[in-house]
């Protein structure tokens, strides 16, 4: 039988940030969601948090051509690595209870991995306007027609150093370029005031790593399948638009069409449920209640 999360035993959110993010950015969520009554837990991947590189170069002011060439400590992390650490902390979090794994963005990638890995850990997975690439690698995506309105020219306006010299992405959120800063606030938090938007970028790191995975890393039926799911659609993001987010949301139902997604729809942007967190923690709070994996 299906164990009821509502039970005696509280489960715990493992909330897994997106690219260039780290646990900060859920500071706001978790505050909502402890008033709730709900406990989470915010990982910081390999590479983030206080595992990140902040050059001097990146200070003020700054020195862009130093930048450029600094070493940065994400070099060589890769999706096996972060898929290793998330298990780490979900067999820790399982010793207290169900667990509901919660991704956002580009965290969906590592959370899938995890899933393929270690269906046993998670009692729920939860994406929001994440990635859980099923039909195509996360790459391949860019080309296909839900991606068309994503102007990737104009993110890359901040973009320092060359990817494959480094070994790393970096990116320079502390630049004060109107263009770069105007596409960034368009692609992110459009929704946001100025304020709120800065405020964000600036819990930004700089650094990310370049492994998003390969086909051995899609969604599979076996183990990931096995799993409750649900899909929080972000109805304004410009980053991962709908229509890409309602694709994926098919292509997994296609894959396991015996336990489809169960699907819930927040208004905002990419950030804004970050940022306005309440009704993404009422969301949360209602799916502590739903059932849970098989025992």
């Amino acid at each position: 039988m299906s164990p009821r999360m509502s039970s005696q035993i509280p489960p715990t959110f493992v909330l897994v940030h997106g690219a260039f993010a780290n646990s900060f950015s859920f500071a706001p969520l978790q505050a909502e969601l402890g008033l709730l009554g709900h406990r989470s837990v915010a990982v910081d991947l390999p590479g983030h948090g206080f595992g990140a590189t902040y050059p001097r170069a990146y200070q003020a002011p700054q020195d862009l051509e130093g930048l450029a060439i600094a070493p940065g400590s994400i070099k060589g992390v890769t999706l096996a690595a972060n898929a290793a650490h998330l298990i780490g902390i979900l067999e820790r979090a399982k010793e207290n209870g169900p667990v509901i794994l919660v991704s956002h963005s580009r965290g969906g990638v590592a959370a899938t991995a995890a899933a393929n890995a270690r269906p046993d850990l998670i009692d729920r997975i939860v994406y929001v306007a994440a990635w859980c690439p099923v039909a195509l690698d996360v790459g391949d995506y860019y080309a296909e027609p839900e991606m068309a309105s994503v102007d990737a020219a104009s993110l890359g306006l901040a973009m320092v150093g060359n990817p494959a010299e480094l070994g790393l992405l970096r990116v320079n959120f502390r630049t004060a370029d109107p263009k770069a800063l105007a596409a960034f606030k368009a692609a992110f938090l459009a929704d946001g005031t100025d304020d709120e938007f800065l405020t964000f970028l600036n819990t930004f790191q700089p650094d990310e790593n370049l492994d998003v995975g390969t086909s051995a890393d899609r969604a599979q039926a076996a183990t990931w399948g096995r799993i409750p799911k649900t899909y929080v659609r972000l109805t304004g993001d410009a980053s991962l638009p709908l229509a890409l987010q309602d694709r994926l949301i098919r292509e997994g139902d296609a894959l396991t069409p015996d336990n489809p997604y169960d699907v819930r729809t927040l208004e905002g942007s990419h950030l804004k449920w970050l940022t306005d967190p309440a009704p993404a923690a009422r969301v949360l709070g209602e799916l502590a209640g739903l059932p849970g994996r098989d025992a």
